[in-house]
Order: C-alpha cells, then sequence, then structure tokens
C-alpha cells in the first residue's frame, strides 16, 4: 500500500494538507524522539523537564482560546501559514541553540501558538471534505506519521556518532529548514474554504473580547451537549497519555532500562514497520461502521501495550520491541476512528470555534501532565507508565458506553 495510492484518492484542501506534511512529520519525529534526552544532556533535571513540558501545555490554553476567532478573523489560510512560522521556525531555531533551561522556557513561549495553526489546518483538511471520506483522510494522515517513523533510525545514528547535544541541534536545524519550507509550499497548495471566506465576513468587526465571550457561551454548549461531551473526554484522555509517554518514555528508555540511547530511535522505526504491515494487510478489511469496535482494541491494545513496558526488565530490548508493537496496533486501531468521531460532531458552521473550545478543555486537562508525570517519575520511574495504562482502559470504558448499540450519536 503506497502512499501515492492513498493520496490519489484524497482531494481539493486536504489533498494540499497532506502532500507536504512529510515535510514537517519528518524532523519531528526525528528531534522528538530525542528532545527530552537532549534536555537532560544539557543539564536539566528531570523535574525541570516536566515544569517545561507543563509551561509549554499552559501557555497553549492561551493560544487555545484565540484560535477559533483567529482562525475565524485571518482566514484558515492565512492563519496557518502565519502562526505556523511563529510556532515552529521561530520554536525550533531557538532548540537548535539552545544552552540552557531559559531557553527552552523561551521556546515554550513561542510553540505555545501552535494551538493556532492547529485549529486552521483541521478546518482546511476537513470543511471541503464529505463525511463518509474523513476516516479515509485521518488513514492517510496516521500513514504518513507511520512511514515518516522509519526516519528515526538516522536521529540514532547521529546521535551515536555525534552525541545527543550535537545531533540533537543538526536536528531542530534540519527541521527549521524543512518546516518553513513546508509551510510556504502548502500555502500555495491550498485556497480558503467557502466557510472560511464566510467567517472572515461575519468576524471582521467581532473584537476579540466578544470572541472570547463567545468560545466560553460554547464550553457551555458542549457540557450540555452530553455525546459530544463524552467524546471529547475520551480526546482528552487519549491526548493526556501521549503527552506523559511523549515525556518520559525515552528518559526511562535510557536512564530506566539501561538501553543506549542510540537505540531509542530503533522502537520508532519498530512501530513504524508493525503499523505499515497492519495497514497493507489488516486496514483494507477494517469497515468504516464498526469505528467503536475498533477504537475498543485500538485503547485495550494501547493498555496491554503501556503495561507490558512498564514491566520491562532492565537492559531487555526484545521485551520493550514487544510492548512497542503492541502498542503500535493499538494507535493504528484507535486514533484515525476517535479523530473521526470526534470531526462528525462538529458543525461545519461553528467548527473552528467548537474546535478552539475543545482545544482549550485539552490543554486544560493535560497541562498537569509534566508536573504529574515528573512527580511520578521521581518516585518511581514506573509509575508514569502505570498511570497511562489507567487512562488507556478508562477510555475503554466511555467508548464502550458510546457505542452506537447503547445511544444514538447526536452531531452538534
Amino acid at each position: 500500500m503506497k502512499l501515492r495510492s492513498f493520496l490519489g484518492q484524497v482531494q481539493g484542501n486536504a489533498r494540499g494538507c497532506l502532500i507536504y506534511e512529510p515535510m514537517w512529520v519528518i524532523p519531528w519525529t526525528l528531534f522528538s524522539t530525542y528532545a527530552s534526552v537532549y534536555m537532560l544532556d544539557l543539564g536539566l533535571s528531570d523535574t525541570q523537564i516536566g515544569w517545561v513540558t507543563t509551561l509549554n501545555l499552559s501557555l497553549q490554553i492561551v493560544g487555545s482560546f484565540l484560535s477559533g476567532y483567529l482562525t475565524d478573523r485571518l482566514g484558515r489560510r492565512r492563519a496557518l501559514l502565519l502562526f505556523d512560522l511563529v510556532s515552529w521556525s521561530c520554536a525550533t531555531l531557538l532548540w537548535a541553540g539552545a544552552r540552557n533551561v531559559w531557553w527552552f522556557v523561551l521556546a515554550a513561549l513561542f510553540n505555545a501558538w501552535q494551538k493556532v495553526p492547529n485549529t486552521a489546518w483541521y478546518c482546511l483538511l476537513v470543511e471541503d471534505t464529505r463525511p463518509e471520506q474523513r476516516p479515509l483522510v485521518f488513514t492517510v494522515l496516521q500513514f504518513i506519521g507511520v512511514v515518516s517513523g522509519l526516519f528515526a533510525p538516522v536521529a540514532g545514528l547521529l546521535v551515536h556518532r555525534l552525541g545527543v547535544v550535537t545531533a540533537g541541534r543538526w536536528l531542530y536545524a534540519l527541521a527549521f529548514v524543512s518546516m518553513t519550507a513546508m509551510f510556504l509550499l502548502r500555502n500555495r497548495a491550498v485556497h480558503e474554504t467557502e466557510i472560511g471566506l464566510r467567517k472572515m465576513r461575519e468576524t471582521r468587526h467581532i473584537q476579540w473580547r466578544e470572541a472570547l465571550a463567545e468560545d466560553v457561551r460554547l464550553l457551555f454548549a458542549v457540557f450540555s451537549n452530553r455525546v459530544l461531551w463524552m467524546w471529547f473526554v475520551v480526546y482528552i484522555l487519549n491526548n493526556f497519555q501521549m503527552a506523559v509517554r511523549n515525556t518520559y518514555t525515552s528518559i526511562y528508555l535510557v536512564a530506566g532500562l539501561h538501553l543506549p540511547a542510540g537505540w531509542v530511535a530503533v522502537f520508532t522505526a519498530v512501530a513504524s514497520v508493525v503499523m505499515l504491515i497492519l495497514m497493507g494487510w489488516f486496514v483494507p478489511r477494517l469497515r468504516p461502521d464498526r469505528g467503536h469496535v475498533y477504537m475498543l482494541w485500538g485503547f485495550g491494545l494501547g493498555a496491554a501495550g503501556t503495561a507490558l513496558f512498564a514491566l520491562a526488565p532492565a537492559r531487555q530490548a526484545g521485551w520493550v520491541v514487544l510492548s512497542t508493537a503492541v502498542l503500535a496496533a493499538g494507535s493504528l486501531l484507535a486514533t484515525p476512528y476517535l479523530e473521526t468521531a470526534v470531526a462528525n460532531q462538529m458543525d461545519d458552521g461553528t467548527r473552528a470555534r467548537v474546535l478552539s473550545a475543545l482545544t482549550v478543555l485539552v490543554m486544560v486537562a493535560t497541562a498537569p501532565a509534566g508536573i504529574l508525570g515528573g512527580w511520578l517519575y521521581s518516585l518511581q520511574p514506573r509509575l508514569p507508565f502505570a498511570l497511562v495504562t489507567g487512562i488507556f482502559v478508562l477510555a475503554c470504558a466511555m467508548v464502550w458506553r458510546l457505542s452506537p448499540s447503547r445511544r444514538k450519536q447526536a452531531a452538534y
């Protein structure tokens, strides 16, 4: 199953958004694999890394509050370009030159604006795409991420040859060049949506204070719609576990399981290989109308894979490979159907604002992930992953409650 055959079925803005996505995902995969170890080698403590993570997530709340308004006011296309340059081009330059914790604090200030382009990109991705085609779009997006994971061993090779810090600086510099070029090329490949043009006219004379008041109203509307609210809880749980795992997995592999730093990237590649095999053999057999069943299996495998990882003996790479494979299979099953379920709950006319409200909820809920993960790690390095296992189990329970056999889904 090739990327070209996937993209051949995707048209319009979704194609323009996805075709250049590897230029962002590949460098992100390379530097994020060693981001925590990079900070550790520059002298930051486990607790400081947790605080920086929480600071970044907390600052994203501000950007999340404004993301819907800015996306409607500036237009999806313009907001995407401007704030991608601020949140990623500027941040990668700061990370590349980092000398101490304050460089990471400053980078967090810039990177916190990433929620604005996230909202704009999401709107461009789905607004001109028919609901029945959205699972395909999110599957293509996941496929791109999976293929990009195969490049992770390049980061491991650089770390082995140059050391974590020097390799990290080169990876962040590469990310700056690739991401910036991608932002400019993608901007030429997409067009403003009809809904975006209408929202630009409607918000021309609306001030940001009025927009914030509208976002607060939508937050209350979210809580008044039980189905929408429950899907948001599942989405928030998934983001929380990812925040904990992304921050502490590489640290635990190196400092807790005493595996060589260069091996961290190998496990990322293992996940990609497993997902590629399943995409070629298993995914074509999946039925779009059984998304809730696949999510249950996906979150169940996530719990099993994380539990295996938490129980892995020191210096046992085979055990980590097994847990990585199980986690990868779970992610492949759960992620595209969760994204589709959330997207289908939003009305196109209020998508940017509802997505902004969702992002605020996600950020408020996940902001403590860094501090909580750091505190648990300081008590016992396995505890953050025990927490993640519990989150997966809770997500399974929520999806079961939302299954069509138990309730009729209602779109907001």
